[in-house]
């Protein structure tokens, strides 16, 4: 007999008992939950302090700061020409709070563009300081003598930032380090002589200068705040000085953000198809899920309290080699004290972990809720997806001090509000509409506030892709 032949009288042998399709008429089906794929672990939201508020805000009190002016520059790019936004130019020290928006617009159509090769010196130790460099593009690196004659590292900059400064206030200012372009580097250079015949013309420019030049002589720490005027080691009957603390005259206010959702049920579902699960509690699960989700992102990401631009300039550093590397974790963790947690892109941890394993390193891990999370120097490294990553493949490790009594970064939340299902999180019925559908309000109020500078830090464009 042959194959064909076999196969048909298989093929028409009678069926002697129930097939499994027919029968699964008469089963009853085991269902799961409905699954996201959305949701995430959501450390920041699980280990950051949250402090219940009343009123909808949260000011915080600060001994008052002298502000000399430090901050990020932004750029316009055409083509191959780069110019600033004329209004980043009151980041600068010795325009900080300028607004006359015309001489602001003279002086960014001053400035000069050049591109640097990768290992030029731009400016060298001791000489004359007699230009401010605006970092358009690339990184370049701060070197000073050590305390034995050898080059020493004081920093990285990278875009956005600007040195040289001193020289529009300062004309006996001298380069006190070394800047070489660690990459190829597009900068603007501001002239202190072009900057000199603008200042000529304008009275309110003059003036402006005159009132910056005068703030160096205010008493402050190094923190910039107001001296406390104390005497220590003295004997006899020395005149003790008198003091008080002053605090800042218009402190920040953080107001509670708000996520929300109308949720929408037909009756129809709501009556019938609740069997083995509630169609209203899985459909409200769900969005909660999808609104925490949301809630991290804004509070890594908002413009006005999340984490990663409410970071001060001078707690930011950049990589020395883009990759982020032990060496890099350990000055990001020197920029505080009591560094509670780190915050990092999976990518990032991964790119980190590269790093230690080219070095011969095992990271210590800890136990959280059951799960073993990677330190470094005893601070566990949490993954975040909400951290952006850019084109570059570049993104950001974030480091938190946490908590009111430790002077640190704490969540804001409302509890106690109506129809509370979590706190500071409510499910509101609207009523049901003329097509039978069911709303509910799905609300969740926040904020992130940070009590003092160095409570959060930024080790900032850090590279992921690269595997040599």
């Amino acid at each position: 007999m042959s194959v064909g032949e076999e196969v048909r009288t298989e093929q028409t042998k009678p069926q002697q008992s129930l097939g499994t399709a027919a029968a699964r008429n008469l089963a009853t089906t085991t269902k799961s939950l409905p699954q996201m794929q959305e949701i995430s672990s959501r450390w920041l939201l699980r280990m950051l302090p949250w402090v219940d508020i009343q009123g909808g805000t949260y000011r915080v009190n600060r001994r008052l700061t002298f502000a000399v002016g430090d901050g990020r520059l932004t750029f316009v790019k055409t083509g191959d020409r780069v110019e600033i936004i004329p209004a980043e130019l009151g980041e600068l020290p010795a325009l900080r709070s300028y607004e006359d928006e015309e001489v602001l617009f003279e002086i960014a159509r001053r400035c000069e563009q050049r591109e640097v090769p990768a290992g030029d010196v731009i400016a060298s130790f001791g000489s004359p300081s007699d230009e401010v460099y605006l970092l358009a593009h690339g990184r370049v690196e701060k070197v000073g003598t050590g305390p034995y004659g050898d080059d020493e590292s004081l920093g990285v900059l990278a875009d956005g930032a600007y040195f040289g400064e001193d020289a529009l206030l300062n004309e006996d200012a001298i380069w006190e380090y070394t800047a070489r372009a660690l990459t190829a580097c597009t900068v603007l250079v501001l002239p202190r002589q072009e900057f000199a015949q603008i200042a000529e013309r304008s009275d309110t420019l003059r003036e402006h200068l005159q009132q910056r030049r005068s703030i160096p002589s205010q008493r402050s720490n190094k923190y910039g705040e107001k001296e406390i005027d104390l005497s220590a080691g003295h004997s006899g009957e020395p005149d003790i000085p008198h003091t008080f603390v002053d605090y800042e005259a218009r402190p920040r206010e953080y107001e509670l953000s708000v996520a929300q959702t109308v949720l929408r049920i037909h009756s129809r579902v709501a009556d019938l198809y609740n069997q083995p699960m509630n169609q209203t509690e899985q459909q409200i699960r769900l969005t909660v899920e999808a609104l925490k989700e949301r809630q991290e992102h804004e509070l890594v990401n908002n413009r006005d309290f999340g984490l990663l631009h409410n970071c001060e300039y001078d707690q930011r550093i950049q990589p020395h080699d883009g990759v982020p590397g032990p060496d890099d974790l350990d000055e990001l963790l020197s920029r505080r004290r009591g560094t509670r947690m780190l915050l990092a892109h999976p990518r990032a941890i991964a790119a980190f972990g590269r790093e230690l394993n080219k070095r011969g390193l095992v990271p210590e891990t800890v136990d959280m809720a059951g799960n073993r999370i990677p330190t470094w120097r005893g601070v566990p490294i949490f993954p975040c997806n909400k951290i952006p990553v850019s084109d570059a493949r570049t993104t950001s490790i974030i480091a938190l001090r946490t908590g009111e009594a430790d002077q640190g970064v704490i969540g804001l939340r409302a509890s106690g509000i109506p129809d509370e299902i979590e706190p500071s999180l409510s499910v509101r019925f609207m009523g049901i509409n003329e097509q039978a559908i069911i709303k509910y309000l799905v609300t969740a109020y926040y904020s992130a506030a940070v009590l003092v500078p160095d409570a959060l830090g930024v080790l900032e464009n850090v590279e992921i892709g690269r595997w040599r």
